[in-house]
C-alpha cells in the first residue's frame, strides 16, 4: 500500500490566527502519508514565499518537495505543492495552467515509490461551481494527452454537493475514497477535500486525521486513503 494525503494546510495560519509551520509539520508527521498534496503552501502576496522551508523540511521530515520552477521562493504553483518521500524518485514534473478568474493551478509529478510508477497531481479548485467544472475539464483533457499511468488526484475541490458539479465530471474516469467531511476543522461539516484514482488502482483504508494539532493548524483537516495496483 502506498499512502497518499492532502492537506489545506492554509499558509500554516490556525484557527488561533496564529502562522506556525512547525504545527504543520507536526500534523504532517502524524498523518505520515507517502505523497502529499498541499494546498495553500506559499504566502499570498510578494514573492510568494514557501511556509514549509526547504531546511525545516530537510531536518525535520522525511519528505522533500516537487521543484517546479515557477517562481524562485515558492514551493509549487498557485499554492499547491506536492511532498514525497527523499527515497522516492521523480521522473517528470508539471505545473498545469487551469482557466479560471483568480489564482488557480495544479500541480503534477510521476513517481517511482515503493518500486511502483505512480502519477500524482493536486489541485485546489474556485469557489465558483462554472468555473470548477471548466477546471475539471481542463485537468481531465491534458491527462489524456498524457502516456497513461496509475493516477492518483487530490485537494480541495471546494464542492460542497454530494455528487454534482465537478464531483460528477471526475467520477466518470475516477473513483473517489470513502475519506469524510474535512471542512471547517474545528466542526467538520462538508466533504471538501477529495483523493481520486484511476482505475488502475484500488483503494484501502481512507479517513480524515482528526488531532488536536490538525484541530488547530488549519481551518481544514487532512485526508489520507492508502492506495494499491490492481
Amino acid at each position: 500500500m502506498i499512502k497518499v494525503a492532502s492537506y489545506n494546510m492554509r499558509k500554516s495560519i490556525g484557527t488561533d490566527r496564529r502562522r506556525r509551520p512547525e504545527r504543520t509539520l507536526e500534523v504532517l508527521l502524524e498523518v505520515d502519508a507517502d505523497v502529499i498534496a498541499l494546498q495553500e503552501a506559499d504566502r499570498r502576496f510578494g514573492a510568494r514565499e514557501a511556509v514549509l522551508t526547504q531546511s525545516l523540511l530537510a531536518e525535520h521530515s522525511p519528505w522533500k518537495p516537487v521543484q517546479f520552477g515557477m517562481r524562485a521562493r515558492s514551493m509549487g504553483w498557485h499554492g499547491n505543492a506536492l511532498l514525497v518521500r527523499k527515497e522516492a524518485e521523480i521522473l517528470g514534473c508539471a505545473a498545469l495552467h487551469l482557466p479560471t478568474l483568480e489564482p488557480r493551478g495544479a500541480v503534477m509529478a510521476d513517481l517511482r515509490i515503493q518500486g511502483q510508477k505512480l502519477r500524482v497531481l493536486g489541485m485546489h479548485l474556485d469557489l465558483s461551481g462554472l468555473w470548477r467544472r471548466r477546471q475539471a475539464h481542463a485537468i481531465l483533457t491534458q491527462l489524456a494527452d498524457l502516456p497513461p499511468m496509475p493516477t492518483v488526484m487530490m485537494g480541495d475541490l471546494n464542492e460542497w454537493s454530494a455528487e454534482r458539479g465537478c464531483l460528477r465530471d471526475f467520477a466518470q474516469h475516477f473513483a473517489f475514497a470513502a475519506t469524510g467531511k474535512s471542512f471547517h476543522a474545528r466542526r467538520p461539516m462538508a466533504r471538501l477535500d477529495r483523493i481520486m484514482a484511476s482505475p488502475e488502482l484500488a483503494f484501502g483504508d481512507a479517513g480524515v486525521h482528526h488531532s488536536l494539532a490538525a484541530r488547530t493548524a488549519s481551518d481544514h483537516l487532512p485526508v489520507w486513503a492508502e492506495v494499491r495496483h490492481r
